[in-house]
């Protein structure tokens, strides 16, 4: 081995993995040190998630000293813990583009780079992509390793256990790591979790190891031999003490746990595992947050966050609205609902406070359940509990909601179950990108039967769909963007709206912009600074995409020969569409000029929401910008 000079920064020079399997142990300690300091500093200024990945820094570098990662393939689960993996794969020079718009993904992501093996944003994919590609490996007869990188938070969804099954009964040749903080987001919730917290590192089955040997070994002739046998029983014993016995049940060599943060005995482990030709789980204990002691006393905020100051973990000031987010809003007016109402039960998949039920938990916490990463079992969950006469409010970022695609459908829909959907970051969330953006959820819902679809226009709005859907008996969704609304006052008491009826927000001759939910005051704003131009415009708020409010849109149709549609949603399938249909079906466009202003049929990048919604033309420039472009 040729030792890299250390006369500068290690981190400098890394353009590649066989580059940091040239180095040291020695080396790679400094290494570890380097990677946390332009991790933090890269979250600092510009935010990101910043624990998970100080958490594998040590793993990271175990795993590419020990794979030859120029043919081997290392797949991450969800990408959040994978800040240096990009750092050791020659992005350094890019890496403070993380997020932005032009830059580079937050997750690993195909064709980034070489060694992104796979992309990731959802949990629980890893296991299945990694048995894939060791499939694929064999039937091509070539010869290398596969590494899938899990969470235990990403380990409860049902995914990972169906690719576990499948990998334990081919038998093929990989490696799943089992990195473990017993953190997803927020703390792990289960019985899983609590099964893995079984470690042999607790003082009864240390010491009843030691004791046992230690008695073996005094008798005469045999002891030394009895305890070399009681050794190995140990370790079966472990197993059965350990998550050895979970997944040896799968037909995996279990091997662990092990320290995370001991970067040599993990290089020496993941060395002799190589030779195995078997699938192997090794398990690993690491802290999230570690290096960064604000990030390791409060991981969960520092999972995911803003810009902050190094030297203190604290928030940088800056000059924002001041005013609740959505998720806040939500948050507070679920709690006052379930107090006059104790049938409401609040259900969230993992993120108590990324979908603002953390107040319901501490207030009803007889009616508040964290399932895990587990969508899919959520939905039926809640389906059971409608049939008792309960109104479970689901709450779910509507990105993962489209993991229980089914379970909407045939769980709650097709029995009319009084189940509601709160989705969160509805629309273009910005920097996690294509992954995380909420850009198909009016078109995976609008077309199921018996659901009712609403997006809020405001914080009022979104407080009285909340009402409207608790006393609606049938199934609900309403979808509400990340970040803050207009101020508008919630009231204490939100009343219910009626059921597929919009409002005027604005009247006028010339054109009309029919829109909903986080467009609808960029459109009003367009429609002021027309009237400089000479332009009356008006903008109808329909509130619902299902039941469309049909006998006001097709009197707008008549009154208007103008007339374009918007919606933070993909036009495929969308809000635009429902629209359309509904008209066309009616036959009143003839002689009419009809746009429409949405998510192209495309994946859009990360970025900020302003950048985007710019990029697309669905803000208020480029609403303004199509209006004169149709009148003119």
């Amino acid at each position: 081995m040729t030792d890299v000079p250390m006369n500068t920064t290690l981190l400098s020079r890394i353009r590649k993995p066989g580059d940091v399997k040239a180095l040291s142990m020695a080396q790679l300690t400094t290494l570890a040190q380097e990677l946390r300091e332009m991790i933090i500093t890269q979250v600092a200024g510009h935010g990101g998630h910043l624990a998970p990945s100080l958490g594998v820094v040590e793993l990271t570098l175990a795993l590419f000293k020990a794979f030859d990662l120029e043919e081997d393939k290392l797949v991450w689960d969800v990408g959040h813990q994978a800040y240096a993996h990009k750092l050791l794969t020659g992005r350094v020079n890019d890496f403070h583009t993380l997020r932005q718009k032009g830059g580079i993904s937050g997750f690993p992501r195909l064709g980034e780079n070489p060694y992104d093996h796979f992309g990731v944003g959802h949990s629980s994919t890893s296991i299945s992509a990694a048995l894939g590609m060791a499939m694929a490996r064999d039937l091509k007869g070539e010869d290398h390793d596969v590494v899938a990188v899990i969470g235990d938070g990403s380990l409860t969804a049902g995914l990972a256990f169906e690719g576990l099954n499948q990998a334990g009964d081919l038998g093929r040749k990989m490696v799943v790591v089992l990195n473990d903080n017993e953190m997803s987001i927020s703390k792990n919730v289960g019985a899983l979790s609590q099964f893995l917290s079984r470690k042999m590192t607790t003082p009864f089955l240390q010491r009843l190891k030691s004791d046992v040997e230690g008695l073996l070994g005094t008798i005469p002739k045999i002891g030394d031999d009895l305890a070399g046998y009681a050794k190995r029983y140990g370790d079966s014993v472990k197993s059965f003490f350990t998550p050895g016995i979970l997944f040896e049940a799968f037909h995996f060599t279990y091997v662990g746990p092990i320290d995370g943060h001991n970067t040599a005995q993990m290089v020496k482990v993941f060395e002799e595992i190589r030779n195995l030709d078997k699938p192997v789980l090794v398990h690993v204990m690491t802290i999230k947050g570690k290096g960064y002691e604000p990030a390791e006393s409060d991981p969960t905020h520092f999972h995911g966050v803003g810009e902050f100051i190094p030297e203190t973990g604290l928030a940088r000031k800056f000059s924002g609205t001041g005013l609740p987010s959505y998720t806040s809003i939500f948050g507070s007016t679920l709690c006052a609902l379930a107090g006059r109402d104790e049938t409401i039960v609040a259900i969230t998949a993992a993120m108590p406070e990324g979908t603002g039920t953390e107040c319901f938990r501490k207030n009803y916490p007889e009616r508040f359940v964290d399932v895990g990463i587990c969508e899919q079992h959520a939905v039926t969950f809640a389906a059971g509990l409608a049939t008792q006469g309960y109104k479970p409010a689901v709450a779910i970022y509507s990105t993962f909601l489209q993991r229980a695609y089914d379970q909407i459908v045939h769980d709650v829909c097709l029995q009319n179950l009084n189940v509601n959907f709160f989705l969160d970051r509805g629309g273009l969330v910005g920097e996690d990108g294509a992954t995380h953006h909420g850009a198909f959820d009016f078109s995976y819902l609008r077309h199921v039967p018996n659901i009712v679809v609403m997006a809020p226009k405001d914080e009022a709005e979104l407080a009285q769909m909340m009402a409207t859907a608790f006393a609606h008996d049938g199934p609900c969704a309403v979808r509400y963007p990340r970040g803050t609304g207009v101020g508008a006052k919630v009231s204490k008491t939100p009343r219910k709206l009626a059921i597929g009826k919009g409002e005027l927000m604005r009247d006028g001759k010339d054109a009309v912009i029919i829109t909903l939910g986080s467009r609808v005051y960029p459109a009003v704003e367009a429609a002021m600074e027309l009237e400089a131009d000479g332009l009356d415009v008006a903008v109808f708020n329909t509130r619902f995409v299902k039941p469309l409010p049909r006998k006001q849109l097709l009197e707008l149709a008549a009154r208007f020969e103008t007339i374009l549609l918007v919606e933070e949603n993909a036009l495929a399938g969308g809000f635009g569409s429902a629209v359309l249909e509904m008209l066309t079906e009616a036959d009143v466009l003839a002689g009419r000029k009809v746009k429409q202003l949405g998510i192209p049929d495309e994946f859009v990048e990360h970025g900020t929401q302003k950048e985007l919604r710019a990029m697309l033309g669905i803000d208020t420039a480029g609403m303004k910008r199509t209006l004169l472009g149709m009148l003119r």
